[in-house]
C-alpha cells in the first residue's frame, strides 16, 4: 500500500469540485469559512475555479470535472486534495480521470459520500491509501465537533484510535449562515449483528453503500485484486448507506458477494441508515442485515457505527490496517 505524505504545516490544500459545487450563500459562506479555518491553522489553501458553481448536483460538465482533478493530480505545489462537496454524479467524470497521473505523483485523496467514486478506484486499483469522512465543507461549521479535530490529528499522521461518539444527529443541520455544527441529538449505540462483543481486524476499504453499487463490477472496481493482495491481513469492509432501502440493501450485498467483495473478510461495519424505510418484513436494520448473505459468513457485523451520513463521522484510511473493537454499545478504531 502507498502511503502519500502527510499533511504538514506550510502544505497546500487543493479543493476542487468533482461533483458537486456550491452556490447558495450558506454553503459558499461553509466553504469560504473552512478555507479560513485551514489557513488559521497554517495551511494554503486553493479551490478549483468551478467549485461555486451548482447545477442540478453537478459543478460543471463531466470533462472539466475530470481535468480539473488532472491539474491538482499533476502540480507538485499542492500537497493533500479534499474534494469540496458531495453530490450524485461523480462517476460521470471518472472516464476523464487521468489516474495513472495520480500513480505517478500520488498524494491523499480524501472525501465523503458521492466522492467514493473517487476514492475506492484510486485504492483498490492503484494501491493508494485515501480517506473517506468528510469533504471540505465539513471544516466550514463555526465551532468544531471532536471528529474534526481527530481527523485533523490523522489527516497529519497522528493515527490516533477514534472512539464512538456520545451522541449522533438524527437530522442535518438546518443551514441559516451556514457555518452550524451538527444537531447531536440522539444517544450513540454501536451494535453487532450477533449482539455480542466484537473485536476484529484487516485492511479497510468501502465508503458510501450507494456509490459502491454503482462502482461493483466496472472497470472502476479493483475489489478482487485488492482481496488478494492484502489476504493474509484480512478486509474490512465499511459501507456508508446513505438513501438505501431495506430490501435493495440486501440485493446489493448479495451483488457484492457474487462478486467476491467478501472473500476474505475479517467483519463488517455498517454506519448508522441514511434513510430507513420500515416494512411489513423489514423493521429495522438488524432484521435487513440478519437476513442479508452477511448472516451466514459466520464473521463481526456491526452496525450503526458512526460512518454515516448522520453525523458525527469518523475518518477512516483506505487501505490502512485496522484494529476495530466493540463492546458495550461503545466503539473504536485504531488505524496503523
Amino acid at each position: 500500500m502507498i502511503y502519500p505524505d502527510f499533511l504538514k504545516a506550510g502544505d497546500k490544500v487543493g479543493v476542487p469540485a468533482p461533483s458537486d459545487g456550491a452556490n447558495c450563500p450558506e454553503k459558499v459562506a461553509r466553504l469560504k469559512n473552512a478555507k479560513k479555518k485551514f489557513e488559521d491553522l497554517g495551511f494554503e489553501v486553493e479551490f478549483s475555479k468551478n467549485i461555486f458553481n451548482s447545477e442540478k448536483s453537478r459543478s460543471a460538465d463531466a470533462r472539466t470535472r475530470g481535468e480539473e482533478l488532472n491539474e491538482m493530480f499533476s502540480r507538485s505545489d499542492i500537497d493533500y486534495i479534499i474534494c469540496a462537496a458531495g453530490g450524485e454524479f461523480l462517476v460521470e467524470c471518472l472516464p476523464f480521470v487521468d489516474f495513472e497521473l495520480l500513480a505517478k505523483n500520488p498524494k491523499f485523496v480524501q472525501g465523503f459520500s458521492d466522492p467514493t467514486g473517487l476514492l475506492f478506484p484510486i485504492t483498490t486499483k492503484y494501491d493508494i491509501a485515501t480517506f473517506y469522512g468528510m469533504n471540505f465543507g465539513e471544516y466550514g461549521m463555526e465551532d468544531w465537533q471532536k471528529n474534526l479535530f481527530d481527523s485533523l490529528e490523522i489527516m497529519k499522521g497522528n493515527l490516533l484510535a477514534q472512539n464512538s461518539s456520545e451522541k449522533y444527529a438524527s437530522t442535518h443541520a438546518e443551514y441559516i449562515t451556514g457555518l452550524e455544527s451538527y444537531p447531536l441529538d440522539s444517544e450513540t449505540v454501536w451494535k453487532t449483528l450477533d449482539e455480542k462483543p466484537a473485536k476484529f481486524s484487516g485492511r479497510l476499504i468501502g465508503g458510501c453503500m450507494d456509490i459502491l453499487a454503482e462502482l461493483a463490477g466496472t472497470k472502476y472496481d479493483g475489489m478482487n485484486e485488492f482481496n488478494e493482495k492484502y489476504k493474509e491481513d484480512g478486509v474490512v469492509l465499511y459501507f456508508d448507506n446513505c438513501e438505501l432501502s431495506f430490501e435493495e440493501t440486501i440485493r446489493v450485498l448479495w451483488k457484492f458477494n457474487e462478486l467476491g467483495y467478501f472473500k476474505y473478510a475479517s467483519g463488517v461495519i455498517f454506519g448508522r441508515f441514511g434513510c430507513e424505510f420500515p416494512s411489513d418484513d423489514y423493521e429495522d436494520v438488524r432484521a435487513c442485515l440478519k437476513d442479508s448473505v452477511l448472516n451466514n459468513l459466520n464473521i463481526p457485523v456491526v452496525f450503526d457505527a458512526d460512518v454515516s451520513h448522520k453525523a458525527p463521522s469518523l475518518l477512516l484510511m483506505n487501505g490502512a490496517l485496522a484494529e476495530i473493537e466493540v463492546t458495550a454499545g461503545k466503539g473504536s478504531i485504531k488505524q496503523l
